[in-house]
């Protein structure tokens, strides 16, 4: 007769083998699964190691391509701009490097810098943008319109851009001295510019900026830079709108504007002139605006070319 101790080890003995099957089954397939991670790890990291090594040698041409453009650059633009004028626009990220690097350039290119003019923090912040408007509409000198939109960049821009630029019809200013003088003090009062000192309205503007905006009210500041040079550049001859990396983003001006077919069908833009390359195309994109032409040009993806002239990409 079969005893209940009997019942009680079998029981144990199947469950054991059990544990047993488990513990070796479990073993086998974690070595399995180890061996494969281990395999793929291996190809990762020959594919991470393949990838910086491509970056590298990328940079390395991209290195060698700006230095060739800082070292011909000057010479290539002689002459480009005989006889003109341009004014400087700069914001407060803009890079103080780009724009003395770019003044150098504009002069070896025949043109003469007829001042800065500097947009403060405040000018871009949406905090101030009724201020702003406010301002531009009480100083608006008797001969010059404001457009029919109401965002504070292109109110700004509608004011300052026939202080800053010349007539394209006639090359005279549109502004009396004394008009220009008045709305300048108002901005600069109201802590949204600075002005060098003896600044004259020129046929060309550059507008300099930084990269993308950050933080709070990005998409804001961004959009009041871009519709501030998009309106210069209807005041005059022509604008081009130049920043560094990070500027052709959503939250970048060079990036609103070619978001806008309008804009980018008068306005040239620049995307890398943090580089001496994008610096040189900065001042083609001058004498294209001349030639009453416009493009998007830079290393972004969403520029047409690299610079005037070059294939489309």
């Amino acid at each position: 007769m079969i005893s209940l101790r009997y019942h009680v080890i079998s029981i144990a003995a199947v469950f054991l083998a059990l544990a047993v099957g488990v513990v070796l089954g479990s073993t086998t397939l974690s070595r399995s699964l180890l061996s494969g991670l281990n395999n793929e790890n291996e190809d990762l990291a020959a594919q991470v190691n393949d990838l910086q090594n491509e970056r590298n040698a990328q940079n390395a041409r991209l290195a060698d391509a700006d230095a060739f453009a800082a070292s011909v650059g000057p010479m290539a633009l002689q002459g480009q701009l005989a006889r003109r004028t341009v004014v400087l626009v700069t914001t407060a990220d803009a890079r103080p490097e780009d724009r003395d690097a770019l003044k150098t350039l504009i002069t070896n290119a025949g043109a003469t810098v007829t001042g800065e003019l500097q947009l403060t923090e405040s000018f871009s912040d949406p905090r101030h943008a009724d201020q702003l408007k406010d301002i531009v509409v009480r100083l608006l000198p008797a001969g010059v319109r404001l457009p029919t939109a109401s965002d504070p960049g292109t109110l700004a821009g509608g004011l300052l851009g026939p202080l800053l630029l010349i007539s394209k019809e006639n090359n005279k200013p549109q502004a009396s001295a004394d008009e220009t003088a008045a709305a300048l003090s108002g901005l600069t009062e109201g802590g949204f510019v600075k002005a060098s000192q003896g600044l004259q309205p020129a046929q060309l503007a550059v507008v300099l900026t930084g990269g993308a905006a950050s933080g709070d009210g990005a998409g804001d500041r961004a959009a009041t830079i871009a519709r501030f040079a998009t309106q210069v550049d209807r005041s005059g001859a022509g604008a081009v709108l130049a920043g560094g990396a990070g500027s052709a983003e959503g939250t970048g001006p060079v990036g609103v504007v070619r978001a806008d077919t309008a804009a980018t069908s008068i306005l040239s833009t620049v995307d890398n002139v943090d580089s001496s390359a994008g610096r040189v195309v900065a001042v083609l994109a001058l004498r294209e605006q001349l030639e009453g032409e416009a493009g998007r040009y830079g290393n972004a993806g969403n520029a047409e070319r690299t610079s005037p002239g070059a294939p489309a990409e």
